[in-house]
């Protein structure tokens, strides 16, 4: 396959390496997009304060706003490297389908003709996650939704997000992105561990039945998982490494654990910083000949207009609500991204 490379935003953006070689680059990204719900009152799910006679005032105004911040901010998530829009944008905290169609549909996306792969969860609150995909880019084959099973130590069900499995072609090449919400700190990071811990392990069985499949297979995983990349079930579990090099066939790779231990984080809470928003891989996407989609570097797209600009909380993430109070800001995390890179044959 050839491609023409003109930065444009219905064409992949190419990179110019200093040997003279040339590299497709593709955007994988992950934002959590903050209680992105409509102004409806669903009985089935607890939205009452989401509404406009709600706690949160939350009217129709407030969810244009809120609308045209978040497809601002897809846009533009790894522009630094890449002038274009992310292929692939994996999302959490939307309260269903109609949100997300409004989402793509705003002036800013929808020339990016994003489609949407969404499932209902049965999270009390009733948030989702979902990917959404340029359609230029990547064809979804297959999708599914896992559920995650908990019961708390009453033996009573406690419901939380299902983790999303999209198998698809991105440009022909066969690639597996999962979408990820884990269970919340609510309680203390102790008491809430083996929820998390659960949900690794769900996360885990489905990378297994992939690789049953097809022990090469290229997987990303992505979400907001509510523990940093050192914590038991980045470690424990999945066991995913922050050196690609000690990688074997069947590992697990994380590059945002160095950022993590240099400082950087997605979120902040009490002066500390998180990076509860991560994407971690296979082993197949590392690959010094770069002849198929390869590793290249990830990032947190953390521009001054995502932090807040005064006060006690200012660089923290500029959120939607703060202390019960409307402030219109965008999200309390901040999106995360990696490019993978092709080489490109040179035209004859």
């Amino acid at each position: 396959m050839r491609f023409l490379c003109f930065l444009f935003f219905l064409f992949p953006i190419c990179l110019l390496a200093q040997d003279g070689s040339t590299y497709q680059i593709r955007t994988i990204a992950f934002y959590n997009l903050e209680n992105l719900f409509d102004t409806k009152n669903d009985t089935l799910i607890f939205d009452d304060d989401r509404t406009p006679t709600g706690k949160d005032n939350w009217t129709e105004e407030r969810y244009q706003r809120k609308i045209e911040q978040m497809s601002k901010v897809i846009s533009e998530i790894g522009s630094i490297d890449n002038d274009n829009a992310p292929d692939i944008v994996g999302v959490c905290e939307v309260e269903n389908l109609n949100v997300l169609q409004d989402l793509v549909q705003h002036k800013k996306l929808s020339i990016y003709n994003y489609g949407i792969v969404h499932y209902d969860s049965p999270d009390e609150r009733g948030i989702d996650v979902a990917l959404l995909y340029k359609k230029s880019a990547f064809v979804p084959v297959n999708f599914n939704s896992h559920r995650l099973l908990l019961f708390n130590l009453d033996g009573k069900r406690d419901y939380t997000r299902d983790q999303l499995i999209v198998d698809g072609l991105l440009d022909n090449e066969k690639v597996h992105f999962i979408v990820n919400h884990w269970p919340s700190r609510s309680g203390g990071e102790a008491r809430s561990r083996p929820y998390r811990l659960e949900a690794a392990k769900l996360n885990k069985r489905i990378i297994d039945s992939v690789r049953r499949q097809d022990l090469n297979a290229k997987i990303i995983s992505m979400g907001d998982f509510n523990d940093d990349p050192i914590d038991p079930s980045f470690k424990k579990i999945l066991k995913v490494q922050k050196n690609f090099k000690s990688l074997d066939s069947v590992g697990l790779y994380g590059p945002m654990e160095k950022l993590f231990k240099k400082g950087r984080g997605s979120l902040a809470y009490r002066d500390n910083w998180n990076l509860f928003d991560q994407l971690y891989m296979t082993s197949s996407f590392i690959n010094k000949e770069k002849d198929s989609y390869s590793y290249w570097k990830v990032g947190i797209f953390s521009p001054n207009y995502l932090m807040d600009p005064k006060g006690k909380y200012e660089g923290y993430p500029f959120r939607t609500y703060a202390g019960g109070s409307y402030i219109g800001g965008y999200s309390d995390h901040f999106p995360v991204y990696l490019h993978l890179i092709k080489k490109v044959n040179k035209l004859d």
